[in-house]
């Protein structure tokens, strides 16, 4: 087995690494933190990617016995993990699991929306713990207000150095806990467009 760790928004690039991995001796077995691969005879694999959760699994299996039947057989994928994964199976299906550019782009526009939910989401978490103090801004900005020992820009010598190094762990943790919100909402936000863009290209 062999693990590789990458994160894809195109997935285009992704089916192409995946399909070169395949020409390799590398057959995908799982994707769960990484990829999961299994060594075997090199061998010329289409994989094609959807994304789209259900809420129930009776659709979820009706989706996949759709693909099934056309000669792809669903691989990788749950009824909500979204991202949902194909190998061609038969031969002489058609070259792709969907049948025109509009049904390929949207898998794109529902990848941007539940980067935009998950965004809209974390939005007001950030604003309450802005409001409550418990975010500050302005230590992002002046990392000095990270450290709480007083009196501790005043030292100098040991006394500082002994000071500043117990305390930096300690400041280090409080400056990631408060970026983890903040980062991850400009995250989502820019994987909603990097995803709406790539719509929008497929459109095309």
């Amino acid at each position: 087995m062999m693990r590789k760790f990458k994160y894809f928004i195109d997935y285009d690039k992704e089916e192409k690494w995946l399909k070169e991995m395949a020409n390799k001796g590398y057959q995908l077995e799982s994707v769960s933190f990484g990829y999961k691969f299994r060594q075997a005879e090199p061998k010329d694999t289409v994989i094609k990617i959807d994304y789209r959760r259900f809420k129930k699994q009776e659709d979820f299996i009706e989706y996949c016995t759709l693909f099934e039947d056309s000669g792809w057989q669903h691989i990788i994928g749950t009824k909500s993990s979204g991202t949902q994964y194909f190998k061609k199976m038969d031969h002489n299906s058609d070259e792709d699991i969907f049948s025109d550019k509009k049904s390929r782009a949207g898998k794109y526009k529902r990848l941007s929306n539940m980067f935009m939910e998950m965004a809209i989401c974390y939005l007001p978490i950030f604003v309450a713990l802005q409001t409550t103090g418990a975010i500050d801004v302005e230590a992002i900005v002046n990392p000095k207000l990270l450290y709480f020992t007083q009196g501790l820009w005043e030292m100098s010598g040991l006394s500082f150095w002994r000071a500043f190094l117990f305390e930096t762990p300690f400041a280090l943790f409080r400056g990631l806990a408060w970026l983890f919100i903040p980062v991850s909402l400009i995250s989502f936000l820019f994987f909603s467009y990097k995803a709406n863009r790539l719509y929008e290209k497929n459109l095309n």
